[in-house]
């Protein structure tokens, strides 16, 4: 087992050593650690004060079964070794940890973390479906979004800037490719190559439709989101736009404090920082236990039911994780 309880920096240093995923997309484990944050978070609804990155939800198939969660199996999987070493720690702690450390580790800003995030314990308190945004929408639905959450315009465009990292999978959004030429290097190319590229619209083989932009001379196809596009389209939106365009430093900045708002989404701290809500002062610091390391049970886990044709292949990966640590 392993993990001294409240050690969150041995926590960091054993993410760290699994970044490093030769087989997996670009050879690295950080932009789906990211994004497993993000979505971890972005549930939440300011009027209702529900969902964010408080309970690790997306244990549990309401959640993690929404269509926009798709492939973030593969980023939960990832993290299985490092829970399994420090069993102490609470899923919603590690996957919000995880990616900021994969933030830094990637290039990115140090982004400010605190933990005390507790695991629900059932399935009842999670948000509906629905809260998490559609490439394939405008800037209207993209204010729908976040707005819900609490983010103005500035703030919406910074936080679009994590597509510097990762891509898309087909047999996950829809979409598929990178939006820029290294997406394992945190920077502001993803707004430079908004603003002085050509984006074509191209509809790809499963009906859905993306912007590309294909370089001959290399043979290089990168991607963009209509959500992406929005941005460029938008007269609130294209001043932030143009702004990290030509400020690395002012966007690394924007997106640090965006970031950390993001994952402290749902989460009332008093003064010393401790976590003020009635799960976590009711129940404490509850580390739901690790997934079985077999597929197949129970009913209500994603993680512990998946697909029959992916539930081997992560098991295969949790144990090839596992021995990096």
């Amino acid at each position: 087992m392993g993990g001294k309880t409240g050690d969150f920096e041995a926590v960091r240093q054993d993410i760290i050593k699994l970044l490093h995923q030769p087989e997996y997309d670009d050879g690295s484990a950080g932009p789906v650690l990211v994004r497993l944050a993000w979505h971890s978070a972005g549930t939440y609804d300011a009027e209702t004060d529900t969902g964010g990155s408080n309970g690790a939800g997306m244990r549990y198939e309401a959640e993690g079964g929404d269509p926009a969660n798709a492939g973030l199996q593969h980023a939960r999987v990832f993290l299985e070794p490092v829970k399994s070493k420090h069993p102490w720690i609470t899923y919603a702690d590690l996957w919000t940890l995880a990616g900021v450390v994969a933030i830094k580790e990637m290039g990115g800003p140090e982004i400010p973390w605190l933990g005390g995030r507790t695991d629900y314990v059932d399935d009842s308190k999670l948000p509906p479906r629905g809260r998490l945004p559609d490439g394939a929408k405008g800037a209207d639905h993209l204010r729908w979004i976040f707005y819900r959450m609490g983010f103005n315009d500035q703030e919406i465009v910074a936080l679009s800037g994590a597509h510097n990292l990762g891509r898309c999978h087909s047999d996950r959004s829809g979409f598929e490719g990178q939006w820029v030429n290294n997406p394992t290097r945190f920077s502001n190319q993803y707004f430079r190559l908004m603003l002085s590229m050509q984006w074509k619209k191209k509809t790809l083989k499963n009906g859905v439709e993306q912007f590309v932009n294909y370089d001959e001379d290399s043979g290089t196809e990168l991607m963009m989101l209509p959500t992406d596009i929005a941005l460029t389209q938008d007269k609130a939106f294209i001043k932030y736009v143009e702004l990290y365009a030509r400020d690395k430093e002012a966007f690394f900045a924007a997106f640090t404090k965006v970031f950390a708002k993001l994952i402290e989404l749902g989460i009332t701290r008093d003064a010393d920082g401790n976590i003020t809500n009635s799960d976590n002062e009711l129940g404490g610091y509850h580390a739901a236990p690790k997934k079985k390391a077999t597929p197949g049970s129970p009913a209500k886990s994603t993680d512990d039911k998946v697909d029959p044709s992916e539930a081997e292949p992560l098991k295969e990966e949790n144990t090839r994780f596992r021995a990096r640590l």
